[in-house]
């Protein structure tokens, strides 16, 4: 099942933005997009969801879990093989006989965790995301200012010569890497296989 972006044409009203009724289809897919790409840079689907995720075992009892807060937990499998007397205690797991034995193994964990109502400020960084491809899209006719941007970096009078560079973004839906480490922080990004349903 498809996650719901983190912000509406709602939200980017109440911010100012005047969205057409011709432009809301190409403003949806603007909003899905953003809300992708701010979830990946986050490592979890932020807004309340139920996942299966995959996680390497650690030595120790305590597993934790990401995408805080973690509400439930469904099940547990430890390389394939369901496990019983586990715990979950303040957001993650708990196992009187660890994650792991002599060799490395596969936790496999299916359960409900995000939060009830995106953060603010998450649901204006996405609207600004989208404000920047839309004023993109409006640019030019047919969409053709949706090309990546490029600077001037350098200029000639005599015998004009112009050279073009890029900030090494492609689109307006990249985040910088201060909002990648600030989303990493706050919602302990980590490399997962990551299933919601």
């Amino acid at each position: 099942m498809a996650l719901d972006p983190l912000a509406t044409v709602a939200d980017l009203e109440a911010r100012g933005l005047t969205v057409d009724a011709s432009e809301e289809a190409v403003v949806n897919v603007y909003l899905g997009v953003a809300s992708t790409a701010v979830r990946e840079a986050a490592g979890t689907a932020i807004s309340r969801t139920t996942s299966t995720i995959t996680l390497e075992g650690v030595p120790g009892q305590r597993l934790t879990l990401p995408g805080p807060p973690v509400v439930s937990v469904d099940a547990v499998t430890v390389d394939g093989r369901t496990v019983t007397g586990w715990r979950l205690v303040a957001g993650r797991l708990w196992n009187a006989s660890g994650w792991t034995g002599r060799e490395p193994s596969e936790v496999e964990v299916t359960y409900t965790h995000g939060l009830l109502s995106v953060p603010d400020d998450i649901v204006d960084l996405v609207c600004r995301m989208v404000a920047a491809a839309l004023m993109a899209y409006r640019s030019e006719d047919g969409g053709a200012g949706l090309a990546a941007d490029k600077e001037v970096t350098s200029e000639r009078l005599g015998d004009w010569s112009v050279t073009y560079g890029a900030d090494g973004r492609v689109t307006e839906m990249e985040l910088t890497q201060v909002w990648r480490d600030r989303l990493a922080a706050r919602f302990g990004s980590s490399v997962m296989t990551l299933m919601s349903r």
